[in-house]
């Protein structure tokens, strides 16, 4: 009977090894940098968030009337570059008239999405918001057997993190 070996070997562990953990990306991104600066063959190099987390952050109130404020916004937006590239092949100052038509037409019909797309909401999520992908841990890790250069490298220029 065979021998089954209990841990065997990991081809994705032993590939990648972490050499520095931090809290902010932008402390992950730091270090990278530093590391290019040295002439560390970067494309070895990843920045993996762990623990992540959704962020949402509530910017206001919605309202129909917001609602189709901002629809009305953004079909005006859609209209101008179809009024645009239609403009583009008409001759004459027809072109203009292109120009506002569209501005018009997709600010009205912005408005009317806006407006019925929020209504049929029913009142279940009467506030805008942005949302971000956060995470509690940026590792970065180094492929190809070059885990301890870059750890040199960040431990001679201070910049070790967590790990």
């Amino acid at each position: 009977m065979a021998n089954i070996d209990p841990n065997p070997p990991n081809p994705i562990s032993d590939a990648w090894n972490t050499v520095a953990s931090y809290s902010a990306y932008q402390d992950a991104q730091t270090a990278v940098d530093r590391l290019s600066d040295e002439r560390f063959p970067v494309e070895h190099i990843d920045i993996v968030g762990s623990d992540l987390r959704l962020v949402e952050h509530v910017t206001g109130r919605m309202t129909k009337g917001r609602a189709a404020g901002l629809g009305a916004a953004s079909g005006a937006w859609f209209g101008l570059f179809i009024g645009l590239l239609v403009g583009l092949f008409t001759p004459g100052p027809a072109w203009l008239g292109l120009i506002l038509g569209g501005l018009l037409i997709g600010a009205l019909w912005g408005a009317v999405f806006g407006f019925v797309g929020h209504a049929a909401t029913g009142g279940h999520r009467d506030f805008s918001s942005t949302q971000t992908l956060a995470a509690a841990r940026y590792d970065v890790i180094v492929r190809g057997g070059l885990a301890d250069r870059a750890r040199g490298i960040l431990q001679r220029e201070g910049l070790t993190g967590t790990a």
